[in-house]
């Protein structure tokens, strides 16, 4: 197992919005799966390829991703040298406005203090099970300044989509964003791979030309400057850029061979551990093709649904093609189809709820209706 690298994972991303869903926290700490966060699978892959020090940048909205995160206990960051390191972006209190030379000064930091080889660098919107191994063989023996995974997707990526075009060697030579007709399959994932000293340079270089923000695609779109190889990733990847893809995403857990690579072909996916009782299913109920997690109440019929802990379904009340998020109740005769409910929701007794398969219905966290 490979760990002479460093691991940062950019929590949030100013152009992905999932409305109501990313109104109270930042994209990472969106729940997924019924008992993860996006952000469990890019810190499960980076603990699992054996990175000790794992650097998460925040811009907003973090105190549910600090809550959830923790001391890094259930990833095994808790440790007096290197670990989990929640990187906010004020470098100092006296800093009233985010800028463009905090956050970069504030990732400065962290990379100097590391003394390791490389560093994963990932964005927070793309769920897999993978190890980072592989890719940094694979950068290594491209003699490569900077390589970025990619696969084969690109007419179903969504937006932002980044397509890459590469020569016969496969290096980056063009990098499209959003095309109306791309000219190649291959979508980047948002994971690049180069060695830490020459991260530094380029974030000090960015500062001393005053760059606002930084960002992954903005390093490959350096193609002209440096050597960027694209490495291939052919596992199940779920790109989470909008409310629709979250719910697709979603709904695809429900496939066995999405469910089978995503946790039990590759290595744990780890995330903070709840004690809860069993789900209690009364009689009469019925669930039929659903993901449940432990601690919830069933009286009434489930299909085609992803449930998260605690949640409780009333009597004579349908659920189809939902998810319904942590400790969200649902009353007495209520029909709910193609909806998300965020967490402390909860839906009066007789309501009707019924979105489409690509227009599901939102209702914001602690909402009534």
């Amino acid at each position: 197992m490979f760990n002479n690298a460093m691991g940062l994972i950019l929590a949030d991303n100013k152009k992905i919005s999932l409305g109501e869903l990313t109104g109270p926290r930042a994209l990472s700490a969106v729940p997924f799966a019924g008992r993860y966060r996006i952000i469990d699978f890019m810190l499960s892959n980076m603990v699992n390829s054996g990175i000790k020090n794992v650097g998460v940048l925040t811009y907003n909205k973090y105190k549910s991703l600090m809550d959830h995160l923790g001391t890094g206990a259930a990833w095994s960051l808790d440790r007096k040298n290197d670990g989990l390191h929640i990187l906010p972006p004020y470098v100092n209190s006296e800093v009233t406005n985010v800028n463009g030379d905090e956050e970069l000064a504030g990732i400065l930091d962290f990379l100097k203090t590391s003394r390791t080889t490389y560093v994963i660098v990932a964005n927070s919107n793309v769920v897999l099970n993978t190890t980072f191994d592989d890719m940094i063989a694979a950068h290594e023996k491209s003699g490569a300044d900077l390589t970025v995974m990619y696969n084969r997707d690109a007419n179903k990526c969504g937006s932002p989509c980044y397509i890459i075009d590469c020569d016969e060697n496969g290096f980056v030579k063009d990098m499209l964003y959003n095309p109306q007709k791309a000219s190649s399959n291959k979508s980047s994932l948002g994971i690049i791979c180069l060695r830490r000293d020459m991260l530094v340079d380029i974030i000090s270089k960015q500062m001393s030309h005053g760059t606002s923000h930084f960002g992954i695609h903005s390093m490959v779109k350096m193609f002209d400057e440096i050597k960027v190889y694209a490495y291939e990733y052919a596992g199940t990847a779920l790109r989470i850029n909008n409310v629709q893809a979250y719910f697709k995403a979603s709904m695809s857990l429900l496939d066995e061979n999405v469910r089978d690579d995503l946790f039990w072909s590759g290595e744990p996916i780890y995330t903070k551990v709840k004690d809860e009782a069993p789900t209690l299913y009364i009689d009469g109920s019925s669930v039929n093709n659903t993901i449940v997690s432990d601690g919830c109440r069933i009286y009434g019929q489930i299909e085609n649904s992803v449930i998260f802990r605690g949640v409780t379904v009333s009597k004579n009340t349908t659920i189809k093609n939902c998810v319904l998020m942590q400790d969200v109740h649902i009353s007495e005769n209520c029909h709910l189809e193609n909806v998300i409910l965020d967490k402390n929701s909860f839906v009066r007794p007789g309501v009707r709820l019924v979105g489409h398969s690509d227009y599901p219905v939102v209702i914001g966290k602690g909402a009534g209706i």
